[in-house]
């Protein structure tokens, strides 16, 4: 694979999925300091932070004080889950253009600790938004719109509880070849921690029909961080350099007549793709944003692995396991289906696509080149944002 202007050079994920009472700020700093590490690198080095804000308000200008270093260049983007996608993609931008040399993306977060309702609580804003005075007095629940897109999809396309399901069983099988993922759901009160079945799926208890508890990512703290640094600098690591070939950013909102089963990964994907000039049917490892069962299926079709419509089908029989070839190996840690979920998962498909780029996964697929991993931000079905970014190795 050609070199690109910049690669991915460390990466660490917390190993717990409690916290242990640490905050979120000691969390992004543990993370910050391991990928640091597995890059070779030393703080000072670091001459670019990327931020979500999600350890507190005004971390543009506290977080690059917490960790002592002194940036040319901080990015703020928040856009929920999709957050380390957009701010890998600018990472990148910002090394092209010279800017800088070392970017760093952290990510804390305890909501296990503070037993948020990630999925079934309300979401009211404090300030009144566009578009929510006609959704907001229903009383619609995060999981309530992806239960909307699941059903529409099945009314639309024929799509099966039983297709969804596959998605939680593909899912888990990886999680069980992950240490770490099966000592996180033991650790969280998960009863079991082996391998499901589809019928184990649909016979867990109904949260927003059609989707069931297992179709439902896991709830727990965790955090993680990713460097990205310039070729210059990648020539010195120790470790095989991830490069960034393609990335697409998209938004999407309510509109008259739209269909809430397309996403903006349609054009996201389309994007990243075509910047990395390769297609899905190039692709050894898929890292999709799995907040729900529905959430992966949508995104294959609309990053083009399927057609819209055909998911169903794409993902029956264990197709995405990573030990049956023709297909991509889906979400192989785990996902947030069944390794970690703390709100917003992007950084982790970084992370594993990079694992499995340098042969490291616990699921890892023979001589994998070229990885995609897309997080979706938001809400599935109403305002929600798409990034997708291509990696792949020399």
């Amino acid at each position: 694979m050609r070199p690109a202007g910049a690669a991915i050079a460390g990466i660490y994920e917390f190993p717990g999925r409690r916290a242990g009472g640490l905050s979120r700020l000691q969390i992004k700093a543990e993370c910050a300091r391991q990928a640091l590490a597995d890059a070779g690198l030393r703080w000072s080095d670091v001459d670019a932070i990327y931020d979500c804000g999600e350890a507190g308000p005004m971390q543009g200008l506290t977080i690059a004080e917490y960790f002592g270093v002194s940036p040319r260049v901080v990015d703020t983007t928040a856009v929920g889950g999709s957050s380390y996608e957009f701010q890998a993609a600018h990472a990148a931008r910002d090394i092209a253009a010279g800017r800088a040399d070392v970017a760093l993306l952290t990510y804390g977060s305890t909501a296990r600790s503070e037993s948020r309702a990630i999925g079934t609580g309300g979401r009211i804003p404090a300030e009144p938004q566009p578009g929510l005075n006609m959704e907001t007095p229903y009383g619609l629940t995060l999981i309530g719109s992806y239960a909307l897109v699941a059903q529409r999809h099945m009314a639309q396309y024929g799509t099966t509880p039983e297709q969804l399901a596959e998605i939680a069983v593909t899912t888990r099988a990886h999680a069980v070849r992950n240490p770490q993922a099966v000592a996180g759901l033991a650790d969280i009160g998960i009863r079991n921690t082996g391998e499901i079945s589809i019928d184990d799926v649909l016979g867990s208890r109904l949260i927003a029909d059609p989707l069931h508890l297992l179709d439902c990512c896991i709830v727990s703290d965790g955090g993680g961080a990713v460097v990205i640094v310039s070729a210059a600098v990648a020539a010195g690591l120790r470790k095989p350099p991830v490069w960034i070939l393609g990335s697409g950013e998209a938004v999407g909102y309510p509109l008259g007549q739209g269909d809430i089963t397309t996403s903006a990964a349609v054009r996201s994907g389309r994007d990243a793709f075509g910047q990395a000039g390769v297609c899905p049917d190039d692709i050894d490892i898929a890292m999709i944003y799995d907040s729900f069962t529905i959430t992966v299926l949508t995104v294959l079709e609309d990053l083009g692995f399927a057609k819209k419509g055909e998911g169903g089908p794409y993902v029956a029989g264990g197709r995405l396991r990573f030990d049956r070839p023709g297909a991509p190996a889906l979400n192989t840690d785990g996902g947030g289906l069944s390794s970690n979920h703390p709100g917003m998962r992007g950084i982790f498909l970084l992370i594993e696509a990079t694992r499995q780029l340098r042969g490291e996964s616990t699921a890892q697929v023979a001589g994998a080149r070229l990885a995609v991993a897309h997080g979706n931000g938001g809400q599935l079905g109403t305002r929600h944002a798409a990034g997708t970014i291509i990696l792949g190795r020399e």
